[in-house]
């Protein structure tokens, strides 16, 4: 079965961390671009970084610059996103997809989870 599953989300007060795991099964992760979306409530989703499938370059969304970390582990067949120094903007559902041989912005034509809600909140 061919599916991408997220991870490692929660409840967690402003200024946590959080490591969403964005694990691929059936297929190797390392031939796509990842990107990871977010959707809060009433809001269009968003991606917010992304890895690409050749050199493993990075992007990310303005808003989590220098506290989001986006990663590959091949052997694991996963995506992390290391979340630092959490806001409670960053509060919705996220959501990892994939491209086949793309470099970022990812569009999830190809997969995407299932999605894991992240709250940030005291």
């Amino acid at each position: 079965q061919l599916r991408l599953v997220e991870s490692g989300g929660g409840l967690v007060q402003p200024g946590g961390s959080l490591r969403l795991s964005c694990a691929a099964s059936g297929f190797i992760l390392d031939y796509y671009g990842i990107g990871w979306f977010r959707q809060a409530p009433g809001k269009e989703r968003e991606e917010v970084s992304c890895i690409s499938s050749s050199d493993g370059s990075t992007n990310y969304a303005d808003s989590v610059k220098g506290r989001f970390t986006i990663s590959r582990d091949n052997a694991k067949n996963t995506v992390y996103l290391q979340m630092n120094s959490l806001k409670p903007e960053d509060t919705g559902v996220y959501y990892c997809a994939a491209d086949y041989l793309k470099w970022c912005p990812v569009h999830g034509r190809d997969y995407w989870g299932q999605g894991t809600q992240v709250t940030v909140s005291s």
